[in-house]
C-alpha cells in the first residue's frame, strides 16, 4: 500500500458503481474471506473490505453476515455466491485487467484508520 494515497473508508453502497464492479472483479469469489479487523478512533473493533485503486485506498465497512448478505442479494453473483462469468468478462473488457486478491501477497494495515458515517479519509 503506498503511503501517499488517499486513504477513505465508507460503506460499499456509497461508493460509485465504478468502484463497486472493479471490487466485484477482484473478489469475485465474495468479500467475507477477504475482511480485515482494525480499532477506529473510538478504539471499536471494526471489520472492512481493503481495496486500492491508483488515487486511492478504501476500507469498505461491512461485516461477515453484511459481506454474505450484498453477494446474495446482488444480480451479478450466482447462487454459489461466485461472479458470473459473463459479468466477470464484462468487467474485464471495461476495466482491463485486475489481478485477482488470491494472488496477491497479504500486506500489513498497520495503520488505525478512522471512522465516520459518510466517506473520509482515514
Amino acid at each position: 500500500m503506498s503511503t501517499n494515497k488517499l486513504r477513505v473508508i465508507t460503506d460499499f453502497e456509497k461508493l460509485p458503481i465504478e468502484i463497486q464492479e472493479r471490487i466485484k472483479l477482484t473478489y469475485p469469489e465474495g468479500f467475507s474471506r477477504f475482511l480485515i479487523e482494525f480499532k477506529n478512533k473510538n478504539n471499536e473493533t471494526v471489520s472492512a473490505l481493503p481495496f486500492e485503486t491508483d488515487d486511492k485506498y478504501y476500507m469498505v465497512r461491512m461485516s461477515v453476515r453484511k459481506a454474505i448478505q450484498i453477494i446474495s442479494d446482488d444480480e451479478d453473483y450466482d447462487d454459489e455466491g461466485l461472479l458470473k462469468e459473463h459479468k466477470k468478462d464484462q468487467f474485464d473488457e471495461k476495466y482491463g485487467d485486475i489481478d485477482d486478491i488470491e494472488d496477491e501477497e497479504d500486506e500489513d494495515y498497520g495503520d488505525e484508520p478512522e471512522e465516520d458515517d459518510g466517506e473520509e479519509e482515514y
